[in-house]
């Protein structure tokens, strides 16, 4: 059994390995009183005046206490962080590294603007860890990029996957928990996924293009179909050799 966690720990991608390990750390040292969660939470004040800037990482890092909660959102991590990273990032780590950075600066935005909006200011000023809007925002890009899959959800119903979403949010309105949180991880999606793949083919303009120097962090190694044996191939047109 042991050996098998190990296994499937390993087999998972870079960033994905990355995160889950910081996530489950930094839960456990709080549960175990090892690091206070008040030395973790978003306050825009204390980042801004006393310069505690690790809090813009970090409040995306605890997963609150380890309960059925925690274990439902490090499934959901391991899960979709892994199957966007291993298919649709397959060979763009630092694309996919890009894609949950400007997740968390759209989520971080949302908050800060939020909270002084009269009327707004109350509810936002109760979000002070944003990990559980990350890990819904993922969960979004890879429902928008594979809508046909069926799934079940309990075993009660059946539903594509352009419907997880909404499925996840109306469960955690049942259950009483906030829907704030999948809220904001739907609109942060949502403007990935339009900026990443909508605006582009409207425009033929790619507004988030990968920073260069993370590119260079990244030495990703070029995603090679295999070819059928005793299989020949005419060579391409000069033409279109030339255009590539």
């Amino acid at each position: 059994m042991a050996q098998a966690v190990e296994e499937w720990y390993k087999q998972m991608p870079i960033i994905t390995r990355s995160y889950l390990t910081a996530a489950v750390v930094t839960t456990v040292g709080c549960s175990l009183d090892i690091i206070s969660p008040y030395n973790l939470y978003l306050n825009p004040t204390l980042v801004v005046k006393q310069y505690q800037f690790w809090r813009l990482v970090t409040n995306f890092l605890y997963f609150r206490k380890m309960d059925l909660d925690f274990m439902f959102h490090m499934f959901f991590l391991a899960r979709y962080c892994k199957l966007l990273e291993e298919n649709s990032f397959r060979g763009k780590t630092a694309d996919f590294l890009y894609m949950l950075l400007f997740g968390a600066t759209v989520l971080t935005g949302i908050v800060l603007i939020g909270g002084m909006i009269p009327y707004l200011s109350a509810s936002f000023a109760k979000i002070i860890f944003l990990s559980n809007s990350l890990t819904f925002m993922m969960v979004y890009v890879w429902s928008k990029q594979n809508p046909y899959i069926h799934m079940s959800f309990l075993g009660l119903f059946t539903f594509t996957a352009a419907y997880l979403p909404w499925v996840l949010l109306g469960f955690s309105i049942l259950v009483g928990a906030s829907a704030w949180v999948d809220l904001l991880g739907m609109i942060a999606g949502h403007a990935y996924y339009f900026l990443a793949e909508v605006y582009p083919r409207m425009t033929n303009r790619r507004p988030l293009k990968t920073p260069s120097f993370l590119k260079a962090l990244f030495a990703d190694e070029p995603v090679v179909v295999a070819r059928p044996e005793d299989v020949r191939f005419a060579a391409a047109p000069f033409d279109q050799i030339h255009q590539d």
